[in-house]
């Protein structure tokens, strides 16, 4: 099992718009296998599968791995406790997340409109 204090060691979420499961892994220590099981586990968890079944998380889905992780690794809940939190947790968590996702799109467009005045 990881040790509690791995969490605050996690890399930087890079900024990219889709992360296979091997990246998030990396991102959040956490081996794939147990990413798979996670999603049959928690309904917030749900990754964009695509040709092949092949999935994509985005970076509330990555975001969403790391704070399960806690929940699991170092605050000591059990896999139910850990859904139970969330759900309860899941409003106010969808209003920062939503104001998070906004000013990620911002900053995306902006950069946009940056490249698109060098032509």
């Amino acid at each position: 099992m990881l040790e509690p204090s791995h969490n605050n060691e996690l890399p930087p979420i890079p900024a990219k718009r889709y992360f296979t499961i091997g990246e998030v892994s990396e991102l959040c220590d956490v081996k794939p296998h147990v990413l798979r099981y996670w999603e049959q586990e928690f309904p917030q968890l749900s990754p964009v599968k695509r040709a092949g079944n092949r999935r994509y998380y985005q970076r509330q889905d990555v975001i969403m791995v790391r704070e399960i992780r806690a929940l699991l690794y170092q605050d000591g809940y059990t896999i139910g406790g850990a859904r139970q939190r969330l759900d309860e947790a899941g409003d106010s968590n969808a209003v920062a997340m939503d104001k998070a996702l906004i000013k990620n799109m911002i900053r995306e467009l902006k950069e946009l409109e940056d490249v698109l005045k060098g032509f």
